[in-house]
């Protein structure tokens, strides 16, 4: 992945209910969900829907399909996988992350006031 592709990509995901479409179609698998049951999923009107998920699908993040009278949306792994890809590629300074779990905490460290 480039630079570019993954600004673009971040900013789409830079979105509180674009972060959550993402997530819910992440959950969904491979077999996606109609834009109805995503709309009622989030709460989010039909119109405010299809601007997240253009924003979404103009930046790769997700996939597109009619099926009959309904438009299935699915997760697009493979861009998904090549910006996490993309993040992590100078990660541990080239070493193998599996092996230091150091660099890959959960949680940042709380200080007490």
């Amino acid at each position: 992945m480039i630079t570019d592709d993954a600004v673009v990509a971040l900013a789409a995901l830079a979105q509180e209910h674009r972060l959550t479409l993402f997530r819910l179609l992440v959950k969904a698998g491979e077999g996606g969900l109609p834009a109805g049951a995503i709309a009622q999923a989030l709460g989010v009107p039909n119109s405010s829907l299809s601007f997240h998920l253009a924003q979404l699908r103009n930046a790769g993040l997700i996939l597109q399909e009619r099926q009959h009278r309904s438009l299935i949306y699915r997760a697009n792994y493979q861009a998904m996988n090549g910006l996490i890809a993309f993040l992590l590629e100078n990660c541990c300074a080239g070493a193998d992350c599996a092996q230091t779990a150091s660099c890959m905490t959960t949680e940042p460290e709380r200080k007490s006031a």
